[in-house]
């Protein structure tokens, strides 16, 4: 060996010294593959199936296992028990926000979503409390969705019963509920701006469901030094962040204290309130940050749930019809549907959350991190250690769902055809993290749901036999496949 083959020799075992002592240091973690100097463990992966491969790994190491993201030791959660666990029984431990760094170049810690400590939980506390007071203002959150929905009625109408894609539609409704409540007016389908933003959101939810966006996750020191489509993400959030900020200025030239319009204008008075306390969390990048991702989530969830759901109705045209006969029965044709129909439609109710079950729109949540140094399990998790918990695993656990890998609505229906919760559903998330917009989300399902079939019937391109239900990309988000579909008048 020539002395060149001799230093690189030592350099590669001086830095796998390095990497097992650091590895030693950390404490006794739950065993996992062996990992890589540099590259950790991705080398026993599929970047374009993440959550695949991790979940097959589960199968070898156990429902709870060490995984290296590059050099980033990280604990992967799997199965309904142990995410009950983690989340719900121990969920002040495992509340910490982990590395999301397709999100968190631009957000750099701060915001609702990806805050962490004293900030996040004052945000949060906010967030939820200004929402739910919109929601019981003079213009109710119910009346905001019946009003949007008769919107994407007037939409879809426009396809005349022809093949159009209906991508656009549900995400337009989904986020102009947000954009009511956030900026206190709603976009109408054709504006250019409102477009815009719609397409930043949609392209950034595809970029980082990609393999590169999955690249960036496990590498993202190296990959943001490297040129390719996911840089667009950062872009992206930049262009969306200019849009709220333009916002914030208009809200505080007009502002009335007294009469707050919008979360905006709520956020505004909060910071005039606490601008002499030196220590305060709400300030014009909290504000800005917090709105951007308010924004983000509330478009993008509802209008992917959706797409994928009537994707599962172009393939399952029986339980559509069994829908269609239910709204009939209790709603008619002559009125809008409203959430008190809810609890007179038990299965329509679990057809839309076994759609959130299959379609698994956010299969692994975001990251977590722990709070501060437990034992779990018998292993000792330091303070900080980045957790992932695969949620999919427990929508999909089978000692929790007779068919997980099939769409069966009577998982969330008893022996007498009433609906039942499960207690592995956590589309949402669980515990301290779980999402805050979980029950305005649960009434955009339920109003859009009803009222398009209510007055459509979903008709396929092609044999619902040859229509291919799962996810066109299973990374850190799942997408259903591009569709068109027709809207038949009833």
């Amino acid at each position: 060996m020539d002395l060149s083959g001799i230093l690189i020799f030592i350099v590669l075992f001086l830095v796998t010294l390095l990497f097992l002592s650091q590895k030693k240091r950390r404490g006794k973690l739950p065993p996992g593959p062996t990992p890589l100097p540099f590259i950790g463990n991705m080398h026993q992966v599929k970047m374009n199936d993440l959550i695949k491969s991790m979940v097959e790994l589960s199968k070898q190491y156990g429902p709870m296992y060490t995984f290296y993201l590059g050099s980033r030791p990280t604990v992967v959660l799997c199965g309904y028990q142990i995410l009950k666990e983690a989340l719900i029984d121990h969920a002040e431990e495992f509340s910490g926000r982990g590395e999301f760094p397709a999100v968190q170049m631009y957000s750099k810690g701060n915001g609702i979503v990806y805050g962490t400590g004293e900030r996040w939980r004052q945000l949060r506390r906010f967030a939820i409390t200004t929402l739910k007071n919109f929601g019981m203002g003079r213009r109710s959150l119910e009346e905001r969705v019946k009003e949007e929905a008769q919107y994407l009625i007037a939409e879809f109408r426009k396809s005349e019963g022809k093949p159009f894609d209906p991508t656009f539609g549900f995400s337009s409704a989904g986020s102009n509920i947000i954009c009511s409540l956030v900026f206190g007016e709603r976009f109408d389908y054709r504006d250019e701006e409102f477009t815009t933003l719609l397409y930043l959101i949609n392209n950034s939810w595809h970029l980082m469901s990609s393999t590169w966006g999955q690249l960036l996750f496990g590498f993202p020191k190296i990959m943001k030094h490297i040129p390719g489509p996911h840089r667009k993400i950062y872009k992206n959030y930049v262009k969306l962040g200019a849009f709220v900020a333009k916002r914030l200025r208009m809200n505080k030239e007009t502002i009335d204290p007294n009469n707050p319009r919008d979360f905006i204008d709520c956020f505004l008075v909060k910071i005039e309130q606490e601008k002499k306390n030196p220590n305060s969390h709400f300030n014009y990048e909290t504000m800005l940050k917090t709105t951007v991702n308010v924004f983000f989530a509330g478009t993008e969830t509802v209008g992917s749930t959706l797409r994928y759901g009537f994707l599962i109705m172009l393939k399952h045209p029986e339980v559509a019809a069994k829908v269609q006969e239910e709204i009939d029965r209790v709603i008619g044709r002559d009125r809008s549907p409203c959430m008190d129909d809810r609890n007179k439609m038990p299965y329509t109710e679990a057809v839309l959350y076994e759609i959130q079950r299959f379609a698994d729109i956010v299969p692994m949540s975001v990251p977590h991190t722990v709070t501060r140094n437990m034992t779990f399990r018998g292993y000792d998790l330091p303070e900080g250690l980045n957790i992932m918990p695969l949620i999919c695993t427990s929508q999909y656990d089978p000692t929790k769902f007779k068919n997980p890998n099939s769409f069966d609505p009577t998982h969330f229906l008893d022996e007498n055809g009433l609906f039942k919760k499960n207690e592995a559903f956590m589309a949402f998330s669980a515990g301290k993290r779980v999402c805050l917009g979980e029950g305005l989300a649960l009434m955009e399902l339920f109003i859009f749901f009803t009222t398009i079939l209510q007055n459509f019937t979903p008709k396929p391109l092609v044999d619902p036999k040859d229509i291919d239900i799962t996810p066109e990309s299973s990374g850190l988000g799942n997408l259903p496949r591009p569709y068109k579909m027709c809207l038949i008048p009833r």
